[in-house]
């Protein structure tokens, strides 16, 4: 593969991430900052300028740092997405879906539910900068 198909890799990456990311400021239920945690992820890989900008951006900027440094998660986005995963499993459970999909649908929503709690909230008080 040559470095040039690999930065045009990353880079639709970076792409499709952000207008997910853009389309979740329009949407309620759909998140918006998961989606621009993986266009920066995706933009450091290939698009540096672009990395750069979504790590200085004023509203999301930090929230990337945080997650980048310490995997912080802010409290109502854990809310939000704990709320939306259990309605979910709630409207899976009562549909026509075999059994096996929805019990295992349900254990990987209560799996990333519990891990999305083990997140810290805050940076540590401890950090230096």
């Amino acid at each position: 593969m040559t470095v040039l198909l690999r930065i045009l890799i990353w880079r639709m990456i970076a792409i499709f991430a952000l207008m997910l990311g853009v389309i979740g400021l329009l949407l309620p239920i759909m998140p918006t900052v998961p989606f621009l945690l993986v266009a920066a992820w995706a933009g450091g890989k290939g698009w540096p300028v672009l990395e750069e900008r979504l790590l200085a951006h004023p509203k999301y900027g930090p929230q990337i740092i945080a997650w980048r440094q310490y995997g912080v998660v802010k409290r109502r986005p854990k809310v939000i997405a704990i709320v939306m995963m259990s309605g979910s499993a709630t409207m899976l459970s009562f549909s026509p879906v075999h059994l096996a999909l929805k019990f295992g649908v349900i254990a990987i929503m209560t799996t990333v539910a519990i891990w999305l709690v083990l997140r810290p909230e805050e940076i540590p008080h401890d950090d230096p900068s």
